[in-house]
């Protein structure tokens, strides 16, 4: 297609007070001028998408520079139809007119800079050819508890074809055995009666459902769409897969481990569940299991072993309700029974305080906040109880007939541990190719991510054939959790979702919810990528990496640092792309030193060639110049901010959007030096253990490339003092301007870049 590039110059906004549009919409990059400059005090109004509609369709104008609002901003407005028009967005608003001065000459400079990389990226980038595969839409419910019989059930009843495989031979999970769950409808203060028997018979004798039972799968290759799983029972099935949603549900913690509570050392210390199966056995009285006779003291101890770094370090959310619910069935059951709760926090949400309240006006319930400080069997029989009253500061006794310990939740998940350094010589190939200097690893990179810890009793959930491992990687706590604020349902996997206790302790209405949303997640996965667009963050993205093998060295970064295990290895150790499991980070542009992988419309020759429309005045002017890669997930929505707050930066630097922090490629810092750029400025999302990187580890991956950077500085003579990573949130929109502005002290202290003018 030949480009026929139009520039559309927004005045509206304060932008027309802040710069002189008209000079704005004349500027070009090198080697670009648009065939049209049109100005509008409104472009986004249905007054200017006229005239840019007008232009395209009477002038031919196939290519759109917008000087406008926030890409993130107008998006419906500025949406033209995308396989046959690009759309470059330049933001003049937040990140011009709203953090700099009016009038000025700095201001001007830097709108005109914008305008020239506009133009540049435009220039070179191309429409999206998606590849879209024929693909399978069945879902995959793994686990047949309460979550997976909802999605299930819900899957279904949207109209698509769904597998449900729980390992057991009865459905129902851990909630189908109690009796009575906790309240989940007005008002809220009444357990509710068991109501699975009616949801399993729906699913059972559902069409659009097959159930396998007593079933196991033997692994899952392939990718979204087109995963083959084959199941095991008595014989082998494969069936093809579209999405996947995990469901495999919780299990008590092991209370043998809570030996100071008493646990194994008295029959009359049991656990929470242990009291459901006690309770659903005998519909009458309860009894002591030690010898028969009537509990009529019990006491409840909370947290046992949650909230405890040498146990559980979480708080599985539902104890304390389960709790209340199981003084309510004693009470009931006897009324002159006495229940005891002690507790270090009742921590009971929402419209489970209701009923909190109703358990607190029961005769008979006595609640003390305290640390339980040992449990042991009396010479009489009875159990003691010592804990501290931590409102009175007192210790006390308690005599039980029974004691129940409210022990937490384990998602039933399982992965291999990653080991710094070790491969494991299954994954090694028999001759890898020797790694050029430019390719070879950090220091502790080896084998990172090839290298698993494997217990081999451990039994698997989905048996990945993924060379990053079996199973979904596990996070804080072992949970197979994604981006846990953005996307909760999500997990390192592309296609497959993690739902109920699995994804993070809750009770049974929030799992329901959960459950609900998962399979709205795998729907919408096997409807995007039917288009060939991409899920998750870059929702609706029709470009997929390119790769030009003919420069391939084999070193294996690319393959490596993907972070969703998107690409696979040939035989000759070439990168092998699994589409349907892309994202579109970028990851493997940033981490290829041969620059042999590209994006349509992000590449690096494109942002290299925004980076070098920038005018770099000479080192007389006294006018530095820095560019700044901002992550468009947090950071760049955080400058955004700071411009809606009319919070003020520097007016030498210019933000370059990026996928991922994780796509930066090296040699765009190298382009910028060279071109006599002052300093580099990397602002990424947040890494470690409560990571807010939506591409898991882009700002770790940033971080690891900028160190070398300043290495390579420092070798050249160059401050290395010149390179930065900030790693932000969404909300330090107040902290962006003030780390600019410091930096740029520091440009100002070691002085021009050499290379200026060269």
């Amino acid at each position: 297609m030949d480009k026929k590039i139009g520039a559309y110059i927004c005045s509206g906004c304060g932008i027309g007070d802040c710069l002189d549009v008209e000079q704005a919409a004349k500027e070009g990059a090198d080697g670009v001028k648009p065939a049209l400059c049109r100005t509008h005090a409104a472009l986004c109004s249905d007054e200017g998408l006229d005239l840019i509609r007008k232009d395209m369709a009477e002038e031919g104008v196939n290519t759109l520079v917008i000087g406008a609002c926030s890409p993130r901003m107008m998006t419906e407005q500025f949406n033209f139809d995308r396989t046959t028009t690009h759309v470059e967005r330049v933001n003049l608003r937040e990140q011009v007119a709203w953090s700099h001065e009016p009038g000025e000459e700095n201001t001007q400079e830097l709108a005109e800079d914008y305008v020239r990389m506009g133009l540049a990226r435009a220039a070179k980038a191309k429409l999206p050819e998606p590849v879209i595969p024929e693909i399978n839409k069945t879902i995959l419910v793994v686990g047949g508890g309460v979550a997976g019989l909802t999605a299930a059930h819900e899957a279904a009843r949207a109209g698509y074809d769904v597998a449900l495989v729980e390992r057991e031979a009865e459905l129902g999970g851990w909630a189908a055995k109690f009796p009575k769950h906790t309240p989940r409808r007005p008002p809220y203060d009444t357990p509710v009666a068991n109501g699975l028997p009616g949801l399993i018979a729906k699913v059972q004798g559902h069409e659009k459902i097959r159930v396998f039972t007593s079933t196991g799968i033997e692994q899952t290759a392939g990718a979204p769409g087109m995963f083959d799983v084959t199941l095991r029972n008595a014989s082998t099935e494969t069936l093809r897969i579209g999405a996947i949603i995990q469901t495999t549900g919780w299990s008590p913690y092991d209370a043998g481990k809570l030996s100071a509570l008493g646990f194994g050392q008295s029959p009359d210390v049991i656990t929470n569940v242990q009291f459901e199966e006690l309770a659903a056995g005998s519909p009458g009285q309860l009894t002591r299991p030690s010898d028969g006779s009537a509990a009529r003291r019990i006491v409840f101890v909370q947290c046992a072993g949650s909230r405890d770094s040498d146990h559980l370090e979480y708080c599985s959310g539902v104890c304390c309700a389960t709790t209340l619910k199981q003084a309510l069935c004693i009470r009931e059951r006897d009324p002159e029974a006495q229940v005891y709760i002690v507790y270090k926090d009742m921590r009971t949400p929402g419209q489970a305080e209701e009923f909190y309240r109703r358990v607190q006006e029961e005769e008979g319930v006595f609640f003390t906040k305290g640390e339980v400080t040992g449990v042991h069997a009396n010479g009489n029989g009875s159990v003691a109880v010592d804990a501290r009253d931590t409102l009175l500061g007192e210790s006390i006794r308690l005599e039980a007939d029974l004691v129940v310990l409210a022990t937490g939740m384990v998602p039933n998940a399982v992965a291999p541990k990653r080991l710094p350094g070790v491969a494991d010589e299954e994954d090694k190939p028999a001759t890898a190719p020797a790694a050029t200097a430019a390719c070879e690893p950090a220091e502790g990179e080896v084998g990172e991510v090839l290298a698993f810890e494997k217990a081999p009793d451990e039994p698997r959930v989905l048996n990945l054939q993924y060379r990053l491992g079996e199973e979904l990687p596990l996070l804080k706590y072992n949970f197979p959790d994604s981006h846990f604020i953005c996307f909760p349902y999500e997990t390192l996997r592309t296609g497959i979702y993690a739902a109920g206790c699995v994804r993070r302790p809750q009770n049974i209405a929030d799992t329901i919810e959960d459950a609900t949303g998962a399979a709205m997640k795998a729907i919408q996965c096997v409807e995007m990528i039917s288009r060939g667009e991409a899920v998750h963050p870059r929702a609706g993205d029709r470009t997929q990496p390119e790769f030009h093998l003919q420069r391939c060295t084999q070193c294996k970064r690319c393959t490596e640092e993907c972070p969703f295990g998107a690409l696979d290895e040939d035989a000759k150790f070439n990168p092998l792309a699994n589409p349907t499991r892309c994202r579109r980070c970028g990851v493997c542009m940033g981490a290829c030193p041969e620059r042999i992988v590209s994006f349509e419309d992000f590449s690096v020759d494109i942002v290299a060639s925004a980076i070098k429309a920038i005018h770099v005045p000479d080192e007389f002017e006294e006018k530095p110049r820095v560019i700044a890669f901002f992550c468009e997930n947090d950071a760049y929505p955080a400058l955004d901010l700071a411009g809606l707050k009319r919070l003020k930066f520097s007016p030498y630097v210019r933000v370059i959007p990026v996928r991922c922090l994780g796509s930066v490629n090296t040699v765009w810092v190298a382009d910028a030096l060279a071109a006599g750029i002052d300093g580099i400025l990397f602002f990424g999302c947040k890494s470690g253990e409560d990571y807010q990187c939506h591409f898991i580890k882009g700002s770790e991956l940033a971080a690891r490339r900028s160190k070398n950077v300043q290495e390579a500085l420092d070798r050249l003579v160059l401050e290395s003092d010149r390179v930065r990573l900030e790693e932000v949130e969404i909300t330090d929109y107040e902290r962006i301007p003030a780390i600019i502005d410091e930096f740029m002290e520091t440009i100002d202290s070691v002085g021009p870049n050499p290379y200026k003018g060269f």
